[in-house]
């Protein structure tokens, strides 16, 4: 019954119509942030906006060692919908689709996808959030960048 109402709700919130200037590719996502809590970091870097699409990096270690890493897009379609694309370790992309977007503010969702299945990013000042979640909220995992440098 949880699994049925999760992907009930799943369903209604990619119903939803995106809100925001839709369609705008989030250019305040543009630049080089870091996590670092102990000896623990985390690295995203994306480019501006350009060509319909804007791409990203990341990479999490520990001390001098990589623990993992990834290639991200994202992208605006032909009808102006956005999508992320994220390729952990080089393998094949997920798709998430734009679900919700503010001025500094998106989230995208792929309920069918095992985890992650919703990504948020949003600004606070000069910091950037992050959050990975399965439907329900589930399973959140949050990051706080700062820009590199700083």
């Amino acid at each position: 019954m949880k699994r049925r109402v999760s992907t009930i709700i799943a369903a209604l919130l990619l119903a939803l119509p995106v809100h925001g200037s839709a369609g705008e590719l989030p250019g305040w996502l543009t630049g080089e942030w870091v996590q670092t809590r102990d000896d623990r970091w985390t690295e995203e870097v994306w480019t501006l906006p350009r060509g319909g699409v804007m791409i990203g990096v990341g990479r999490t270690g520990r001390g001098e060692k990589l623990q993992s890493w990834e290639v991200m897009r994202i992208v605006r379609a032909a009808d102006g919908s956005l999508a992320f694309h994220g390729a952990p370790e080089g393998g094949p992309a997920t798709i998430f689709p734009a679900i919700a977007e503010g001025v500094r503010d998106i989230s995208f969702a792929n309920p069918t996808h095992d985890y992650p299945q919703r990504i948020r990013y949003w600004r606070e000042g000069r910091l950037l959030m992050a959050e990975t979640a399965k439907m329900d909220g589930s399973r959140a995992q949050n990051w706080t960048y700062a820009p590199a440098g700083e």
